[in-house]
């Protein structure tokens, strides 16, 4: 009797282990759970912010206008020749847009964050605008990305015009580029930047008027770009082509500001005075907080300004160029 009740302990022993335990399923559902917020909270790559850019393309091509609010924050902005739109402007505009063909090329990331990223590209289109023809036309392009609730939402866009790059001026024997100069009474302003990106612009400016370029470079990011009509531009770039105009006579208005994430946030602005178009050129420059100070990471200009009477604060200009949308020209 007692082989007989060993044997059937021993069968139950064995059973139990064999078993699967009775919570698998909650083990698995967990595990698959952490690995997607792990792929969630990831910093984005180049080849899927790239992919997403070009995703707002497809839902204008395919007219899917509600995929296209979609994609968009709430805070949306867009900076166009007809004025600064806002997201119910740009889904509007985007319904006059039909775009039937787009060539992509000099594509350009930077990273703002964990949560935020920018991307640049020139695009040459062709297709309808107000349901009238135009040829093939290229546009320089920068957008803004962030990460809310899991979610990538296209926040900021600019586009302007693609033009050819000027002769370099001719070379002078009885003149040199100015020198950096070193002002303490600038670098403690310089110092004095913060979250305020309107302050920040503004002292750009006044650098630019001193010709401190020593100062301007220090308030610029390691990485950082520049998108104009004729080129993109890295840091050094940028400060070569500030010492190479005269500021002095620069006027700045229309300033609009707002923050991308806890880290980063977006000026823009109006630019008028000798060199500039008569109406002025439109400008944006993105802030970044890096180790607790405040950079520029991306500064675009050469949005040219449209006349007062054909400009609409609310819809796109009627013209060729597509200008619709915070993230796809």
């Amino acid at each position: 009797m007692k082989k007989i009740l060993l044997l059937v302990s021993i069968l139950i022993v064995a059973a139990a282990c064999a078993a699967p335990p009775t919570n698998q399923p909650a083990l698995e559902t967990n595990r698959n759970t952490n690995v997607a917020a792990e792929t969630a909270s990831a910093p984005i790559t180049e080849a899927d912010a790239t992919a997403k850019e070009k995703a707002i393309w497809d839902t204008i091509k395919n007219k899917d206008y509600t995929a296209f609010a979609d994609m968009l924050a709430d805070d949306q902005v867009e900076v166009l020749n007809a004025g600064v739109m806002d997201k119910a402007a740009s889904i509007e505009g985007v319904k006059q847009f039909e775009p039937s063909e787009a060539n992509f090329s000099d594509w350009k990331f930077l990273r703002m964050g964990k949560d935020a990223f920018l991307v640049a590209y020139t695009v040459a289109v062709k297709g309808k605008y107000q349901g009238k023809d135009f040829p093939l036309e290229s546009t320089r392009c920068s957008s803004a990305w962030v990460r809310r609730n899991n979610k990538w939402l296209a926040v900021y866009h600019q586009e302007c015009p693609l033009k050819k790059a000027p002769p370099p001026p001719p070379a002078s024997s009885s003149s040199s580029p100015a020198k950096p100069a070193s002002s303490p009474a600038v670098k403690a302003e310089m110092a004095a930047a913060g979250s305020d990106p309107i302050a920040n612009e503004k002292a750009v400016w006044d650098l630019f008027k001193s010709k401190n370029y020593e100062a301007f470079a220090a308030m610029l990011a390691p990485d950082f770009l520049e998108v104009e009509p004729d080129n993109y531009y890295d840091k050094a770039g940028a400060v070569k082509g500030v010492s190479m105009f005269d500021a002095s006579k620069v006027v700045l208005s229309d300033f609009k500001a707002g923050k991308l994430d806890e880290t980063s946030s977006l000026v823009t602005y109006m630019v008028k005075g000798p060199g500039f178009p008569a109406n002025g050129e439109r400008h944006s420059t993105i802030w970044v907080n890096r180790d607790g100070k405040w950079l520029a990471l991306l500064h675009h200009g050469g949005t040219p300004v449209e006349k007062p009477a054909a400009a609409n604060m609310t819809k796109p200009a009627a013209s060729p160029t597509p200008a619709a949308s915070p993230t796809v020209k």
